[in-house]
């Protein structure tokens, strides 16, 4: 994705602005983007596609912006000096049907509307079609969020809810604050009649699902379990490494799960069939709050490291609780592994069409496996452990991973990762010499 983010200027805080209607139906939104200049700027690039643009500000004064494909480019009445500080104000009509689509896992993404509201999927280049932001993985801000809503109807997003005040003409304004930085592709923010649930999780954390009120119970034996499933993480990981957790269910026919910050999306359907299944996605987003969310992307390249340790973990806990064994699901991703890689691109070289494609997920999930077999159990958690600890509230990448596992083995596991990451073939299996890949085909 080379044309996403932004150079020339570093965000310090979103404040963003809706002004909630009726589902399908736009309504008046607006974004204020505080900002540090990196450079001397006669003008800047805004990630922003559609959405009807009403007016541009930069520090209080009218600026020119037009667009460029999907980006905004605004030129301020005056250059900004490099470490100047300045506030940009977009005001616009948000359409809440604006939706990409991709061939992969992420399927339908941006404004996925429900039956009386919305949720966001932003993943992975949506938030455009949200909000103007600086859109790349490595990039994140604090965000508060200003929503108004109907009578009966809630707002929700990632974060602390800072306030619910009522209007004089009836409606609602919610304001939420994300508490620690988020990138744009994790945030959320969804508007129905939903029924706020109130639990905690190991040390107290605050844990607040967010469900549609006709789901409540229904989704209540799953959702219960997730005090469980963050102290098995932390044994693994480290401590939680947020303020606060939770599930929003999704009533929509969209089938994938997201880990925004804070708040993961879980479809109904995920919550209303196999105890197993259900688990296996519940422990899935919760895990990419250690690496994906806490451990941010560089690039997009490096989506192997949050996929596969999703995958890997949700693999792990599974076997432990009543799913298939971790090397049966890991001996059937080697299996197969040759073909994801002519169809797919090496673990760690994506395209962006093949980007959320199966090697990311089970053919990641694998080099770490093989990761553990060759360091031994002990060690490789030590890995893990370092990972999330080091680069916590940071971006990191593939080299980082590479340097950082062989630091803590003691050995230098370059070429070992390189092969499985880069490789046009898959290496063999430490400890399991008879694993064979099933052959290629065009």
């Amino acid at each position: 994705m080379p044309l996403a983010g932004n150079g020339g200027y570093t965000v310090r805080r979103y404040t963003l602005d809706f002004d909630w209607r009726a589902p399908r139906t736009p309504f008046p939104a607006g974004a204020a983007i505080s900002a540090t200049a990196t450079q001397a700027l006669s003008r800047f690039d805004l990630d922003f596609a559609g959405n009807t643009l009403r007016e541009v500000t930069v520090d209080g004064a009218p600026a020119t912006a037009v667009r460029d494909g999907d980006e905004l480019v605004v030129t301020p009445a005056r250059p900004i000096q490099r470490g100047a500080t300045f506030t940009v104000r977009v005001r616009y009509t948000a359409d809440p049907t604006l939706q990409r689509h991709r061939d992969d896992a992420i399927q339908d993404y941006g404004w996925v509307p429900t039956a009386d509201g919305t949720l966001v999927y932003a993943q992975p280049d949506g938030a455009k079609l949200v909000f103007p932001a600086n859109d790349h993985p490595s990039l994140r801000a604090p965000v508060t969020f200003h929503i108004t809503t109907p009578t009966g109807l809630s707002a929700v997003a990632n974060g602390r809810l800072v306030e619910r005040t009522r209007q004089a003409d009836g409606r609602t304004r919610w304001t939420y604050d994300s508490e620690q930085p988020i990138a744009a592709q994790l945030v959320q923010l969804a508007i129905g009649k939903f029924t706020f649930v109130d639990t905690t999780g190991p040390h107290g954390l605050p844990v607040r699902d967010v469900v549609p009120e006709h789901l409540t119970g229904d989704t209540e034996p799953y959702r219960s379990l997730t005090p469980d499933h963050l102290a098995w993480l932390e044994q693994r990981l480290g401590p939680y490494p947020f303020s606060r957790y939770g599930v929003l269910v999704g009533d929509t026919d969209q089938s994938v799960a997201l880990e925004t910050q804070s708040l993961s999306v879980v479809p109904k359907d995920d919550l209303l069939g196999d105890r197993v299944d259900a688990e296996r996605d519940l422990v899935h987003e919760l895990t990419h709050h250690w690496t994906g969310d806490s451990v941010a992307l560089r690039r997009w390249s490096d989506l192997w490291l949050s996929e596969g340790h999703a995958r890997f973990y949700e693999r792990l806990y599974s076997e432990e609780h009543g799913g298939a064994s971790l090397e049966d699901t890991m001996r059937a991703a080697y299996e197969q592994h040759d073909q994801w890689r002519h169809d797919d691109g090496a673990p760690a070289e994506p395209t962006g069409p093949t980007l959320f494609k199966l090697m990311r997920y089970d053919g990641s999930a694998l080099v770490l496996y093989a990761l553990r077999e060759k360091v031994g159990a002990g060690i490789f958690e030590r890995i893990e452990r370092s990972w999330v600890t080091t680069f916590r509230g940071r971006a990191a990448g593939t080299r980082d991973f590479v340097t950082l596992a062989s630091r803590v083995a003691g050995e230098d596991l370059t070429p070992f990762l390189t092969a499985w990451l880069y490789g046009p073939h898959t290496p063999p299996m430490p400890g399991h010499p008879d694993w064979r890949t099933d052959p290629v085909e065009d």
